[in-house]
């Protein structure tokens, strides 16, 4: 049977003082919906959201994750149980329903798909336990383990207040019985709404045997303001550096390290603090990573040292690299092994060669630079005339003097050498030597200090 999960994402989180819809508030870089969605992604393409406040931006977003999304409008918020009812909808016959909701994005996959396995041809449900429950739909069960009914604060005895274990929302079971079983849900309560909770009761009664499933409790933990907001930040934050630290990754301080994305990561690599992850990011072995950097999109090398206070955004880094500190790698740029970037250096859709090095204060934009070769302090490669952009090559083997400007189209040869304080308009050749600065004139017995 397949699964096709429900995401209920047409909350409006009042609460969030947002123009936005609560699912789609972010943390971790991403909204929580895009971080619910992917992990749902992994054990089936098929979701439907179910929308309502916000709904076109959310449709929007949502647009974005390659996956088999389908979208249920609830066109009134009436309870959670008529949300799922709206879902079922755009659910095929023969499957089976994961519900989720767009404000929870921290349940691991392995949970859901344990959930998924204890359904069979009944209901699951995912609860946790908190020492302090009060407020919550309490999980009253028999004696073999299965769910009989989710007792309210208010209709609990003290018996039952005394137990501890809650249901989290989340529920898996086949389309057919969650059709038969909401068709019987009524809103005969003081706010009108259609509960979900009372769809435990409803399936009991009918004789299904109701398994539960138990979550840790930063799984299952939703935001409803900007303050809870923070706390899955966090939550988020220390997930992913463990994961990193699992993985034998040397964290500085886990709680200055913020993963936004998937990170891989070969032996004996090592994070400093107030560093940012952001995207794909792909690390070899040994790798390390000082304090104040940002990567974003990067693939590193191993035995490559990227030095403090640098930003990496989509560039490739080879192996054997130093790189920084104060270094600027943009869109498209390619260090190769054993080259090296300094202070102040910014690259864009530039490689710079093997063993090749531009350690101060440089501009390399739409550059070729090849082997061996030396770029020297303030050099620049002048790529836009203000219409179009173009290239600047650089051969192996060749030194391009410190203040350099070279104007593109313009193409150095290998092993040829630049004059410091040159402004470049024509092509070097190999072996060659380009000079294009002024005559220095001295005047003798010139002074400013005059009798």
């Amino acid at each position: 049977m397949s699964v096709h999960t429900i995401v209920l994402a047409a909350g409006e989180g009042s609460r969030m003082k947002s123009k936005r819809a609560k699912s789609l508030q972010r943390i971790g870089g991403t909204s929580m919906l895009h971080k619910i969605c992917t992990t749902a992604g992994k054990i089936s393409p098929k979701i439907t959201l179910v929308v309502g406040f916000d709904q076109d931006s959310v449709i929007k977003e949502a647009n974005e994750y390659n996956l088999e999304i389908s979208i249920a409008e609830q066109p009134k918020a009436i309870g959670t149980g008529d949300a799922v009812k709206c879902g079922l909808t755009q659910v095929e016959k023969e499957s089976k329903v994961l519900v989720l909701y767009g404000d929870v994005p921290l349940i691991q996959e392995d949970t859901l798909r344990k959930l998924i396995e204890t359904s069979d041809d009944s209901l699951s449900i995912l609860t946790t336990v908190l020492d302090n429950p009060y407020g919550y739909g309490r999980v009253a069960k028999d004696d073999s383990g299965n769910a009989l009914s989710i007792v309210e604060e208010k209709d609990a005895t003290d018996v039952e207040r005394e137990i501890n274990e809650i249901f989290t929302g989340v529920l898996c079971g086949p389309k057919s019985l969650l059709d038969e079983g909401l068709s019987i849900i009524n809103n005969n309560n003081a706010v009108g709404e259609y509960y979900l909770t009372d769809l435990i009761s409803i399936i009991n009664e009918k004789g299904y045997k109701i398994k539960t499933h138990e979550a840790s409790n930063n799984e299952v933990k939703g935001a409803n303001n900007k303050a809870e907001l923070a706390e899955l930040e966090a939550l988020y934050r220390d997930m992913k550096a463990q994961d990193l630290i699992d993985n034998g990754v040397t964290v500085a301080d886990p709680s200055r390290l913020d993963v936004r994305g998937d990170v891989q990561t070969g032996n004996d690599c090592s994070i400093d603090v107030n560093v940012i992850l952001e995207g794909n990011i792909i690390l070899g072995d040994n790798v390390s990573i000082g304090a104040n950097t940002i990567l974003k999109n990067a693939t590193i090398g191993s035995d490559t040292k990227i030095e403090a206070f640098s930003h990496i955004d989509q560039a490739m880094i080879g192996s054997n690299c130093v790189i920084g500190p104060y270094a600027r790698l943009r869109e498209g740029s390619q260090i190769e092994n054993s080259a090296k970037v300094g202070n102040f250096v910014e690259t864009k859709n530039s490689t710079l060669g093997e063993g090749s090095k531009a350690n101060h204060f440089t501009y390399l934009g739409d550059t070729e630079v090849g082997k061996s070769t030396n770029i020297g302090a303030g050099t620049i490669t002048c790529n836009y005339d203000g219409t179009k952009k173009h290239k600047t090559s650089i051969g192996d083997d060749s030194f391009i003097g410190s203040n350099t400007a070279l104007v593109a189209p313009v193409t150095v040869g290998s092993n040829a050498t630049v004059a410091a304080g040159s402004v470049i308009t024509k092509d070097v050749p190999d072996n060659g030597l380009g000079v294009a600065r002024s005559k220095q004139n001295n005047k003798e017995n010139w002074s400013k200090k005059k009798d």
